[in-house]
């Protein structure tokens, strides 16, 4: 990504991001924004079972666990009265489902108790010369959940050819009605980077409009969530990021966070 260049200051935050010092009590306050998540095509009724078992630390519950749609019945049925949402992923990982089709799966979502989705916006269909409104997908999944369910919307960050496109990617899925920015999958080479993530949390400053941002994608390490979390703080003010607002999605990140605490 090259056309449109962070701004000094932004560079900056992103630079002093990166310095961030894991303590303990940051590692404390990650554990209750992650999204704990098993997304693979193997995983079993037992690997959910365990993911919903670690949902609930000794140093209280984590935001949400993600899961894929055939295994949204059983995460509710476990954690059902802990606090911990549920959430699920729509037209994943490509993102190249028509609106009709994002309506009807996110309909059974609805249907099985998600709290919240996951959309993967049609980057494809966006970055293509004559593209069909992409926020087509995005108020098809709004019609079918309504207001009550969240809408992640996954822009898959590494897609884009530059920060500009980007940018208006994010604008058009804050327009269309997301309730967060999320930058990846998790299913392709590159994922999250801070650059990135500046651009969403620049787009989500510039909108005036409560929309959340979630890092997701390559984030195993302690220190990188801090610097998420760090980058956050500075770019939206202490105190922005909560689990109605920030969340960092992860599968190995949480026993690492625990260790530090």
């Amino acid at each position: 990504m090259a056309s449109l260049m962070l701004d000094e200051t932004t560079k900056n935050l992103v630079e002093a991001a990166r310095t961030a010092v894991p303590t303990p009590t940051l590692a404390r306050r990650l554990v209750g924004l992650i999204d704990l998540t098993a997304l693979n095509v193997d995983d079993t009724t037992d690997t959910i079972a365990d993911l919903c078992r670690q949902a609930i630390t000794p140093q209280g519950p984590v935001a949400a666990v993600c899961v894929l749609p055939s295994f949204v019945r059983q995460a509710k049925a476990v954690l059902g009265g802990t606090g911990v949402k549920v959430a699920t992923v729509i037209d994943f990982p490509q993102g190249n489902g028509s609106p009709e089709a994002v309506l009807r799966e996110s309909e059974a979502a609805l249907r099985e108790g998600a709290d919240e989705i996951d959309l993967v916006f049609p980057y494809a269909r966006f970055l293509s010369e004559s593209p069909p409104p992409a926020s087509r997908n995005i108020r098809a999944a709004r019609e079918a959940v309504g207001y009550d369910v969240r809408i992640k919307v996954i822009l898959e960050t590494s897609a884009y050819p530059s920060f500009e496109s980007l940018a208006a990617a994010a604008e058009v899925a804050i327009q269309a009605g997301a309730d967060f920015l999320k930058t990846s999958t998790g299913k392709t080479p590159a994922g999250a980077t801070l650059e990135s993530a500046a651009i969403l949390l620049s787009a989500i400053e510039a909108s005036g409009l409560p929309v959340g941002f979630k890092a997701s994608g390559g984030i195993r390490e302690v220190a990188d969530a801090v610097a998420y979390l760090a980058l956050a703080d500075s770019m939206l003010g202490d105190g922005w990021a909560t689990p109605g607002t920030f969340r960092i999605g992860a599968s190995a990140l949480l026993p690492r966070l625990l260790d530090r605490i």
